[in-house]
């Protein structure tokens, strides 16, 4: 297992820094799309469409949604981000809640449409924040790696206190605290490189502690989903890393949100 997570890793890191950071306007949009793609054929999974052809019916018409929101420019309008924040508002709710209250989202359709709304703003919002410069593209993978990191070694070190124990019962609100602390860090060492005002300072602090508890989120949902479909990985794409759902979960509510707060940095 160890084996083919460092191979797969050594092949797609360099792909993913090329595509992500070598890429812009339509290219990288092509580039974002795709992987965001990828994700859906594992959303259908997770909403509980398994036949081939509904799976590839239901990519496709993300990807059809995608081709009309870059022609339309809606791809650079807003109403895409807080469509993702009030989704992840309701998100918190079930996840809070978990299993009761599972009848608002259970049916295959719905989980469907929620795959939607989740992986649509995630692509808008990595497209406006490239277009913003690669300072904040960067900004952003930075924050939600450095929380996933500083929340495994603050929850292996000091949790005590579940989460959220039926739906991931790893996660402890000591890791939270611990991903807050180093993503705090990384805002005050971004602000201080930018030469910021104070102000600017102080609100990319809130800005980054906000966005790294929806980061939280992103991957309870995709893990409620997971859990109530019995399945432990999103998909089998990557081996040694499961799928790509597993790899960006955290991104589909960080991406949007801190993409939509930049507007008032």
């Amino acid at each position: 297992m160890l084996k083919q997570r460092i191979i797969t890793a050594a092949i797609l890191g360099p792909l993913m820094v090329a595509g992500l950071f070598g890429l812009d306007g339509g290219g990288f949009a092509i580039f974002t799309g795709g992987v965001v793609a990828l994700a859906a054929w594992e959303w259908a999974n997770l909403a509980g469409i398994v036949r081939l052809a509904p799976r590839l019916a239901y990519v496709a018409a993300l990807v059809a949604l995608m081709i009309v929101g870059w022609f339309s420019g809606a791809v650079h309008a807003t109403w895409p981000l807080w469509l993702a924040l009030g989704g992840w508002l309701l998100s918190l709710y079930w996840v809070a809640r978990y299993p009761d209250g599972g009848h608002q989202w259970r049916s295959t359709p719905r989980r469907a449409l929620i795959g939607m709304w989740v992986l649509l703003p995630c692509w808008v919002g990595f497209v406006q924040l490239r277009a913003d410069g690669l300072e904040w593209l960067l900004y952003v993978l930075l924050l939600v790696w450095l929380a996933d990191i500083g929340a495994y070694f603050a929850g292996r070190r000091f949790g005590r206190r579940k989460l959220a124990s039926q739906v991931s019962p790893g996660k402890s609100w000591e890791g939270v605290y611990g991903g807050m602390m180093v993503t705090a860090l990384l805002a005050l060492g971004y602000a201080t490189g930018l030469s910021l005002s104070i102000a600017d300072t102080l609100w990319l602090v809130v800005a980054t502690l906000l966005v790294t508890l929806v980061s939280v989120l992103g991957d309870l949902l995709e893990s409620m989903f997971k859990r109530w479909r019995g399945i432990k990985d999103s998909g089998r794409v990557l081996p040694g890393h499961g799928g790509i759902l597993d790899r960006i979960d955290s991104l589909t509510a960080a991406v949007p949100l801190f993409a939509l707060l930049r507007l008032w940095l």
